[in-house]
């Protein structure tokens, strides 16, 4: 493997992609260190420290920042914006005849739909950096701090346009670096970048379990994080490569005195078909009641039995309604994003056929039947993954440090194996051994 890596960085063309994403990564990782204006710095890294382990409702967003969020820099609201606007844009073109249209023109309709992806983007920018200023203006952004209402010094209508102003740019230059390195670099730039922003909180978190660990001044509950870790990343490894290959025959034509088709070939459906959007869906979803009771400061009943059952994610009814969010959100997405009868007919309009089924709509309704067989164990996999960081250290008391599982483990593997893919597939057009042997 260091073998190729030389190899690749022997190769001019692909010498240069590599350093120019290395480039774009360092810009990155600078601007989730400068500060807005308007923000009392020393007071934001005391209340960052004293909330260490503990970041509650901003915890997935402030993981997706790589920590730039509770810092309230430049890029605090990252890529998040952007993620949501494609989620959206994508649940939309179900929805909407013109985007379903639009993504059936080809190339020409794809770009259309992502300048729209673009102005979302802004849109919700600007909306979440309006709250996060409003929050961070409250005091709310870190409960328990004894400084937290000094973070925003002067909370004057001026100041507060100019802070949403800049995290609204931030976010329109994290958008503008990841396009650059999809054009120009290695791999999806927005999910590169996605991966950088986890695996920065990866020492800071580890290092936290080994300072607040008390067996072996802590090495006995490190070694046996980074041990789970390692366990999860093959099992993780294991299930996304996981796939059903439905065997496809195309019938053979003669056009003349020539042959046309009589191929095989298969479908590959993978056993977790949604991704990780199940669970970035059912976390945002457990986060609005919390939200709402966490600005409304009501000490009503209804209030209080939500900080005590949802907002807290180590209580049974917020691991519960949290699993089965999960697994309906994994079947929600696979049925939008995968249509049977559109496969069906596609295969028979180019004389394609399942061998022992008919074409048409007994192909879609046996497609129907497999994605759902196997999307239950992937639906599955999804929830237990993500209870992972929940019950995994509970025992030491540090499971909100805990960094290998949930949405940070299935993004860090996905993103590995495809960037992994596309080194190996360039590498591949100069010599056959590949990146890995």
């Amino acid at each position: 493997m260091l073998t190729a890596f030389a190899r690749a960085f022997k190769t001019p063309d692909l010498r240069k992609k590599l350093l120019f994403t290395l480039g774009i990564i360092v810009v990155y990782r600078l601007g989730t260190h400068v500060p807005i204006p308007g923000v009392d710095y020393k007071s934001v890294q005391e209340c960052v420290d004293q909330a260490s382990g503990n970041q509650g409702l901003f915890g997935l967003v402030n993981m997706f920042s790589g920590g730039a969020l509770l810092q309230i820099t430049v890029f605090a609201l990252g890529i998040m914006p952007y993620i949501t606007a494609s989620i959206i844009l994508q649940l939309l073109t179900v929805v909407i005849p013109r985007l379903e249209a639009l993504k059936k023109e080809g190339q020409a309709g794809t770009a259309k739909i992502t300048q729209y992806t673009r102005y979302l983007t802004i849109a919700l920018a600007i909306l979440q950096g309006t709250g996060l200023v409003a929050t961070a203006r409250s005091g709310a952004l870190f409960s328990g701090c004894t400084v937290a209402g000094q973070i925003v010094p002067d909370q004057s209508i001026f100041t507060t346009v100019v802070m949403v102003i800049c995290m609204t740019a931030g976010t329109a230059v994290v958008m503008w670096l990841g396009e650059l390195v999809t054009d120009r670099g290695i791999g999806n730039g927005m999910s590169i970048l996605m991966f950088i922003s986890i695996a920065a909180t990866f020492p800071s978190a580890l290092w936290a379990i080994k300072t607040e660990g008390e067996l072996a001044d802590g090495w006995i509950e490190f070694g046996t994080v980074i041990l789970v870790g390692l366990v999860m990343v093959g099992l993780v490894v294991f299930v996304e490569q996981a796939q059903r290959r439905i065997p496809v025959q195309y019938a053979k034509r003669m056009i003349g005195r020539r042959s046309y088709g009589g191929t095989s070939t298969y479908i590959p459906l993978k056993v977790n078909q949604a991704g990780v959007i199940p669970v970035i869906f059912a976390s945002s979803l457990l986060y609005i009641p919390a939200l709402i009771v966490q600005f409304s400061n009501s000490t009503a009943g209804w209030a209080t039995w939500i900080t005590r059952n949802l907002a807290d994610t180590a209580a049974t009814p917020h691991i519960v309604l949290y699993f089965f969010l999960i697994v309906f959100f994994a079947f929600f997405y696979v049925a939008i994003s995968f249509n049977p009868e559109e496969v069906a007919d596609n295969m028979k309009k180019y004389g394609g056929f399942i061998p022992g089924i008919r074409a048409g709509r007994p192909t879609a309704e046996y497609l129907s039947y497999v994605l759902n067989r196997i999307t239950w164990p992937g639906s599955l996999y999804l929830g237990l993954i993500s209870l992972v960081p929940t019950m995994a250290l509970a025992g030491f008391g540090a499971n909100q440090n805990f960094p290998f599982g949930g949405t940070s483990i299935l993004i860090i593997v996905g993103v590995g194996l495809e960037t992994v893919k596309q080194i190996e597939s360039q590498l591949q057009q100069r010599n056959y051994e590949g990146f890995l042997r």
